[in-house]
């Protein structure tokens, strides 16, 4: 797998640039992930990446959009609103998951 220098760092990604080591992830690293896809993150997208780390420490799988929507309480609209076209490929980006099964 690629390694890459993010914010300084040396990060694991895979060939689409996802990070594959759940620990490699830090808030520096979030915002210049958010800024290479033009996401300016404001607190409630930290809301959804803050979520989506904790639930997948506890699940093991990234969460899809339905599930941040019934579990995390974040309207798939807002979803949208918040992470335009493909949110649940790039809220899983920003937040150093994979990327949820599904997503193409």
């Amino acid at each position: 797998m690629p390694v890459i220098e993010i914010a300084g760092k040396q990060i694991n990604v895979n060939e689409e640039g996802f990070l594959t080591k759940y620990d490699e992830w830090d808030e520096e690293i979030a915002k210049t992930l958010a800024s290479q896809i033009e996401v300016e993150m404001t607190p409630a997208h930290w809301a959804i990446i803050k979520f989506l780390r904790e639930d997948f420490k506890v699940q093991g799988e990234t969460a899809t959009s339905r599930r941040v929507q019934t579990v995390g309480g974040v309207p798939v609209k807002e979803q949208f609103e918040l992470f335009p076209k493909k949110p649940a490929k790039k809220m899983a980006y920003i937040a150093g998951l994979p990327k949820p099964k599904g997503c193409v």
